[in-house]
Parts: structure tokens; C-alpha cells; sequence
């Protein structure tokens, strides 16, 4: 039986899923938080043994939360449901143990198969988030000689200014480079673009005066 604990801090979210999961005979909902101080709470009072996780509630940060229930359980599963389609957030999730991340706009079919896959000792992906994950490998490799070296440069936090200074080139070449950069890695911000480059980024050679 899959004892499970509902965390969003919505309650006609959690409202839809206890009505959704009621009819599941291998599934109890057991208990329900809306906040950290609640979830802890439930950990203690109902002993679930898998938690369905919000990743973005008001005061509370769900990857950070599910790192400090695992802290506690390390037994525990946690799957993260998820209005963000983004892999930073799955890889983050993934780093702090969490087996699962499903978006909420997925078929209630696959919250279900995800409960269960990870209940069983799997580890269970959305379709789409999956599809980013095994891509962006390749987009990596996608990219131009430049394309590369200035990321290496942002990685060690150059301006676009000082980019364009140090390769003599155009500032305007530059600002094109980092576009062409975050569409090929399919990153919607520059600061995901910063973010990335610190996290992958080969550092270009030092050079001498």
C-alpha cells in the first residue's frame, strides 16, 4: 500500500487529488500540508512512506523542503509536482534525492504511473522533462567554437563589454553569440545562461598580458 502525503499549498489542488486517488485501491492518502511547519508535522503524525511535493508554494521551497524531509526519512520517496518545465528544476530536485518530477498539466494517468514506479523503487520523469534532460547533452555539443569560448567567459562572470574586449570583437557580436547560445541550450533567461555556464563551462586558458 502506498501511504501518501499531499504538500501544495493550495488547498483545492490537494482537494482534486484526494478526489482523483480516492478510487485507487493500493494508494491512501494519509495525510495533507500546505507549508513546511505542516509537512513536518505529517512526517511525524502519519507516517507516509511517499510524498507528492510542490516545488513552488508561498514561503516555502519545495526542493528545499523535500532535502530536509530526506534528512530525516532517508527512506522516504518524494516525487516533485511541478507547474515548471524546466530541467534546471529537475536536476535540482534530482541532486537533493527526490525520485520523481511531473508537471501539473500532465495527464492524471501519469501522476498515477509515477506514484507507482517510484513507490516500486523506480524513478519516474513527464515525458517532456525527460525529453529536455536526455537533449541538452547534444544541444551542448551544438555549439560553435566561439559560442563555446564565450561561455567560457561568462562563467567567470565577464560582461559582454569586457567579452568583446578581450576577443576584439563588437559588443553587438557578443549580445548575438549569448543569444544564439541560450536558444541552441533552450534557456529563457539570461540568468539561466549565467547559471549554465558557471555549471558547464569549460574556463578559457588564461592568457598573458
Amino acid at each position: 500500500m502506498i501511504r501518501l502525503l499531499l504538500v501544495d499549498d493550495h488547498a483545492l489542488v490537494r482537494d482534486g487529488l484526494k478526489a482523483r486517488l480516492a478510487s485507487e485501491h493500493d494508494i491512501e492518502v494519509v495525510g495533507e500540508a500546505g507549508d513546511a511547519t505542516a509537512t513536518l508535522q505529517a512526517l511525524d503524525d502519519c507516517h507516509p512512506n511517499l510524498v507528492l511535493m510542490d516545488i513552488g508554494m508561498k514561503g516555502t521551497n519545495g526542493i528545499d523542503l523535500t532535502a530536509l524531509l530526506l534528512q530525516r526519512q532517508p527512506a522516504l520517496a518524494v516525487i516533485m509536482l511541478s507547474m515548471y518545465d524546466s530541467t534546471e528544476y529537475v536536476q535540482r530536485a534530482l541532486q537533493v534525492g527526490a525520485r520523481g518530477y511531473v508537471l501539473k498539466d500532465a495527464p492524471a494517468s501519469d501522476i498515477l504511473t509515477a506514484l507507482r514506479v517510484v513507490a516500486g523503487g523506480g524513478t519516474y520523469l513527464s515525458a517532456s522533462m525527460a525529453q529536455q534532460l536526455f537533449r541538452a547533452p547534444v544541444a551542448r555539443n551544438q555549439l560553435s567554437a566561439r559560442e563555446d569560448e564565450i561561455l567560457g567567459f561568462l562563467a567567470e562572470g565577464q560582461s559582454s563589454k569586457q567579452i568583446a574586449r578581450t576577443l576584439d570583437l563588437s559588443v553587438r557580436t557578443v549580445e548575438t553569440h549569448r543569444q544564439n547560445i541560450r536558444r541552441k541550450l533552450d534557456l529563457e533567461t539570461q540568468a539561466d545562461l549565467i547559471r549554465y555556464a558557471v555549471e558547464h563551462a569549460n574556463r578559457p586558458a588564461a592568457r598573458t598580458p
